[in-house]
């Protein structure tokens, strides 16, 4: 196991695994120098052909991040500075990002908070989080929720959350398909390991594949989206085409045995 420590940044890393953790009392909430950190941790976690998935976490029970750092912004940080590589939290626009990304949400997730796990593939949350997007109560726009919510979840749903930015619980969150699994508090992080232990397990060469093509059909007619891929323009989609791991997925499913994917 290898763990580090930048700032409020701390990463632990076991096998392909890396999880990384956001642990900035009182509150986890993120200002510019957090959030170019991040940017540089997810970063490289994107280009280590060693790591395979990435869990999010927060410290503490009460906050897993209210988003922007307005205590910061108060003191000079500009709204729209430079927050990173990976844009604010080092995710929602990090480029390429083709590895799975699991968020594990614990307690107050709301504006900007909510973004950054919305950034994630997968989200799973304690039974006493809650959610919200109160932007609308500080007189700004919860810009990448906006785009993205309307997306995941019913349009009008998306929209009284953004309209009055009213609190969520964790049932709510789940019955919109927004969350995988509620967890009791103590089994999060257990439950986010195990997720990311089967993923790990998995064929990294597919996954990526999967990213680029939900990433890059997302505003595509299905059929221009589909010639993409028979046609191997997709970078990913061409690599798994071409690699032992696919040859090995059709040997291990003739063979009846367990697939080996070594990732090329």
């Amino acid at each position: 196991m290898e763990m580090r420590t930048e700032g409020p940044i701390r990463t632990r890393r076991e096998g392909a695994i890396l999880e990384v953790t956001l642990d900035r009392p009182k509150a986890n909430a993120i200002d510019l120098v957090t959030s170019r950190i991040m940017g540089l941790t997810f970063r490289d976690f994107r280009d280590d052909d060693s790591l395979r998935v990435c869990i999010l976490r927060a410290e503490g029970d009460k906050f897993f991040c209210p988003g922007w750092d307005l205590k910061a912004a108060a003191g000079g940080d500009a709204v729209d500075g430079d927050y990173g590589v990976g844009g604010f939290g080092g995710l929602q626009e990090l480029p390429n990002l083709n590895k799975p990304v699991i968020a594990a949400v614990n307690g107050i997730c709301c504006g900007g908070g909510l973004e950054l796990a919305l950034s994630a593939d997968l989200i799973l949350c304690s039974s006493n989080a809650t959610f919200a997007l109160p932007e609308i109560r500080s007189g700004t726009v919860a810009d990448a929720a906006s785009i993205k919510l309307p997306k995941r979840i019913p349009y009008h749903v998306a929209m009284d959350l953004l309209l009055t930015g009213r609190w969520f619980d964790a049932e709510e969150a789940h019955r919109w398909g927004l969350i995988k699994e509620i967890c009791a508090p103590g089994d999060l992080l257990a439950k986010a390991w195990d997720l990311a232990r089967l993923l790990e397990s998995g064929p990294p060469l597919v996954y990526a594949a999967i990213k680029e093509v939900v990433r890059e059909a997302e505003n595509m007619r299905f059929q221009d989206a589909l010639n993409r891929i028979t046609k191997r323009q997709m970078p990913t989609v061409d690599r798994l085409y071409s690699s032992e791991d696919q040859l090995e997925g059709a040997r291990a499913f003739a063979e009846k045995r367990d697939p080996v994917w070594k990732g090329r």
